[in-house]
């Protein structure tokens, strides 16, 4: 039987290769049509714009395949943490960024979502409290035991996870410039509330708890010398800090362009 998905495996871990066609698949068939929109409508290619779109499908196929993928769905919990932040942090803002706007303005066109893009990416209140949502049901134990049980479950679980990050990235780096929040200082109090408050609860009960939440990878053949519970601790370290890089160079970055403009106007 094929498995087209990484899942949890149950046998003990080994360095040796398996493969996973549908991420393969999913992985290839936006590149081709991203290229072929390019080449068909895009006129002067932005090779900024396509460096990022390349870059963040490649964060995504190597967060999603093995062996990172394979290690976070059944056997550490801290390859499961990685791949969340892999996902929200840096392949979806990536993939946003080297979407061009006329692009973005098709897609959603044709899905009838326009209204509804412009609408989540104006209202940082809901827009945030979605995100933290999806953050907390897919890291409660009992959605992660379920999902992470089998294949489309896991794949459920990673594109939820890919889903989140645009719905954090939206108010702040939309491709369509109407979905953006108007205000510079609305966009940089709504990332730091988004990512910084919330996510303390998971982080600390995984960091701070004295026994394993995840069935998952308490019962995972071990790796190394590290326990069960040193890796749900690993995971909430992961949760806490890993974050801090990436969210607070967007901030310096945002303050600092802000700043810029303000003195330009002044």
């Amino acid at each position: 039987m094929i498995t087209w998905w990484c899942t949890a495996l149950g046998r003990p871990w080994s360095w040796e290769w398996i493969p996973y066609p549908g991420i393969w698949v999913a992985t290839l068939v936006p590149l081709v049509l991203y290229v072929r929109a390019l080449r068909r409508y895009g006129g002067v290619v932005d090779k900024k714009k396509l460096a990022q779109f390349l870059a963040g499908m490649f964060t995504f196929w190597a967060s999603t395949d093995w062996p990172l993928g394979t290690l976070g769905a059944g056997y550490l919990a801290s390859a499961h943490m990685a791949q969340f932040l892999l996902y929200t942090l840096v392949a979806a803002p990536l993939l946003m960024l080297g979407t061009p706007e006329w692009m973005a303005r098709q897609v959603v066109e044709r899905l009838h979502l326009r209204r509804a893009v412009v609408w989540l990416g104006n209202s940082l209140v809901v827009s945030g409290l979605l995100y933290n949502t999806i953050l907390l049901l897919t890291h409660a134990p009992a959605t992660v035991d379920t999902l992470r049980s089998n294949q489309f479950g896991s794949f459920a679980m990673d594109v939820t996870w890919m889903l989140a990050g645009v719905v954090l990235w939206l108010p702040v780096i939309a491709p369509l410039p109407e979905a953006r929040a108007r205000s510079a200082w609305g966009k940089i109090g709504y990332l730091f509330v988004t990512t910084s408050v919330v996510a303390v609860i998971p982080a600390s009960f995984l960091t701070f708890t004295s026994i394993p939440l995840y069935r998952t990878y308490e019962l995972a053949p071990r790796i190394g010398s590290i326990t069960a519970i040193e890796d749900q601790q690993l995971a909430g370290i992961v949760m806490k800090i890993g974050t801090t890089p990436i969210v607070w160079s967007t901030l310096a970055v945002m303050w600092f362009r802000w700043s810029a403009k303000e003195a330009q106007t002044a």
